[in-house]
């Protein structure tokens, strides 16, 4: 049973990582998603929200355009996608306060990813070990 749940879990770990999305972000180029949590609204101007707890960056499409934010604390973002008027938040809260040329930015892609692909080679191990 656990070598069929060990092959399902690599067929979707494939799959998922085969079609990883990857957004054009305003300033920043290409930016793919697959280590972002994203989440999109019921905003006319925030259209959604994906957010990278490791490096507290943020990339947002504003009205059909991705925007980056960067030094973004989660706290921000979990207040942000859980207010009632998200283009208000972001005006008050967001624009001009988590400027990537103030913050700190992600320097590289690689910057990005560091430390996010062994989450399921670990929980595979764990799982196989645990007899």
């Amino acid at each position: 049973m656990k070598k069929l749940f060990l092959v399902l879990l690599l067929m979707l770990g494939y799959s998922a990582n085969s079609s990883a999305e990857s957004v054009y972000v305003k300033y920043h180029g290409v930016v793919p998603l697959n280590s972002f949590y994203c989440e999109y609204t019921r905003s006319s101007f925030v259209n959604r929200i994906c957010y990278q707890q490791q490096n507290k960056y943020v990339v947002a499409l504003l009205n059909g355009t991705y925007y980056p934010f960067c030094g973004v604390p989660f706290n921000a973002v979990k207040d942000w996608l859980n207010s009632y008027s998200k283009g208000s938040f972001y005006n008050s809260y967001i624009r001009g306060t988590f400027d990537c040329r103030v913050n700190n930015t992600p320097q590289t892609i690689s910057d990005m990813y560091r430390g996010t692909g062994n989450s399921m080679g670990k929980f595979i191990i764990d799982m196989l070990n645990s007899n």
